[in-house]
């Protein structure tokens, strides 16, 4: 156990390497889940690319991968100290959150396109209705998306999160 208010570090170390899994079974690459719940799970929430690489024995390159595709996603940051050349990657309490609200964004720009297509695809053909069915999906998305959201600031401001 380490001395961080009664951390059980290798309860802590399995219970990430589960979500890991979790993660990895759900679709996402297996190094980025990995990579994530070792920073979400660690106690500062924030690791250099060598600390990544020595606590999941992976090479660089596969740590690189992994945080691409996680800052993508926007659930993790990338910070430098003053000073220093290394990256540090941490993982702020509202991640989830940012990481919903870009991909809001991204259904926003998505619908653009698809009524573009729409128009371009003619809405009487197959693959209008198809698109039709797409862009309909995306909008309700949207606004559930947002209400979600609006939901969420409500119930952390209420339970002090």
């Amino acid at each position: 156990m380490s001395a961080s208010k009664g951390r059980d570090d290798v309860a802590v170390q399995r219970f990430s390497e589960q979500f890991g899994n979790l993660l990895a079974e759900s679709g996402w690459p297996r190094m980025s889940a990995r990579v994530f719940t070792a920073t979400l799970f660690s106690e500062s929430g924030r690791l250099t690319a060598a600390e990544l690489a020595e606590q999941l024995q992976a090479s660089p390159a596969a740590i690189s991968g992994a945080v691409r595709f996680l800052l993508q996603l926007h659930l993790i940051a990338r910070e430098r100290e003053p000073g220093s050349r290394r990256d540090i990657y941490t993982v702020h309490n509202d991640a989830w959150f940012e990481s919903i609200l870009q991909q809001d964004k991204a259904l926003a720009r998505w619908d653009d396109v698809l009524r573009q297509s729409l128009k371009a695809a003619g809405p009487e053909t197959e693959a209008g209705q198809r698109i039709a069915g797409t862009l309909a999906f995306t909008e309700f998305m949207s606004l559930e998306v947002a209400g979600m959201l609006d939901r969420w600031r409500t119930y952390k401001a209420e339970h002090n999160l």
